[in-house]
């Protein structure tokens, strides 16, 4: 097998492909020949050392992929030879083949393909924890996205969109906010070019969001939570903007308003058998055609430093796949 190796943390520049032992499962472990991998923001910042996580060295980066089991080891009972999984294991994407915790792997239905699906369980799972979850969105509500060409924000605004909720995405550029009129958004907000107070009133008839999707944090928090509704939940997502915002504490208080953490990872630690009923949910929805991933575009698994290029640009709508 062939794998990008990170053996010094230190950025994308580090990495090598390297040739390795095709590795043997274990108990509780599947083999993967890996198909198609998506890129993630986690994938950039454990390369340079700074993610929550630090995986001991040397890793192969990648944590989320898709592929065809190819040997499973003592125990597994759920999977077998030939059958078409996705994966989210945190490393091991960026190859030919990976090991990994067959509990972690989703079955395939058919019709799923592996660049959607290797694009899929982050950024779905993330936002219905979020907005179906923690913020118990209802009918007829009105959620605000930020960053919402993102891979995130993509998956977002198909959630609450089928959901049944009208859908305000807010994004940096008219092209992005194109894009998220096409995946059925109700109203877009350039906010480089746009006030996005006086946007979010103006499309609000001044009521403001009921539910605020965040993964951007930065310099836009305060504003969006300054214009939320009467009892509204504002989802702390991430920080993709690097920047971690500070609130002032009586913001939500005059509003009744709530901040509510979302951290999907832990949650499918802490609560797998939901975790579980929401993937197969998910999986549904996609088979019905309610979502599906928004692919930027794919490149060649050789072109790895490439695409983490692109991502870094910040001019990427949807999900990176690479694809062996």
């Amino acid at each position: 097998m062939h794998a990008w190796l990170c053996e010094n943390p230190t950025g994308v520049e580090a990495l090598t492909w390297k040739e390795l032992p095709t590795p043997v499962p274990k108990a509780g472990e599947v083999l993967i020949e890996i198909k198609a991998a998506s890129l993630n923001f986690p994938d950039l910042l454990i390369v340079q050392n700074k993610y929550q996580t630090k995986p001991p060295l040397p890793f192969v980066p990648g944590s989320e992929y898709a592929g065809v089991v190819q040997a499973v080891g003592e125990g597994v009972k759920h999977l077998k030879v030939g059958q078409r999984v996705a994966c989210l294991s945190g490393t091991g994407g960026f190859g030919t083949h990976t090991v990994a915790p067959a509990a972690l792997c989703m079955p395939l239905p058919d019709g799923f393909s592996h660049v959607d699906a290797a694009a899929f369980i982050m950024i779905y799972a993330t936002s219905w924890h979020a907005l179906m979850d923690r913020a118990q969105l209802k009918t007829g509500e009105t959620v605000l996205v930020l960053g919402a060409a993102g891979g995130v924000g993509t998956s977002a605004i198909q959630i609450a969109k089928a959901a049944g909720a009208r859908v305000i995405a807010a994004a940096s550029t008219d092209e992005k906010c194109a894009l998220c009129a096409s995946i059925g958004a109700d109203a877009t907000i350039n906010y480089t070019s746009k006030n996005l107070r006086d946007e979010i009133k103006r499309l609000t008839d001044g009521k403001g969001p009921d539910v605020i999707y965040d993964p951007v944090g930065g310099d836009y928090a305060e504003p969006a939570f300054r214009s939320i509704a009467w009892r509204g939940r504002y989802l702390v997502v991430g920080f993709a903007s690097g920047s971690i915002p500070s609130l002032p504490l009586n913001l939500p208080l005059l509003k009744v308003a709530s901040i509510v953490g979302v951290f999907w990872g832990e949650f499918a630690k802490r609560e797998p058998k939901a975790n579980a009923a929401m993937m197969a949910e998910l999986a549904d929805w996609y088979v019905q055609g309610k979502i599906k991933p928004v692919i930027d575009r794919t490149m060649p698994m050789a072109e790895l430093k490439n695409a983490y290029a692109h991502m870094g640009s910040r001019s990427v709508m949807g999900k990176l796949v690479m694809v062996n």
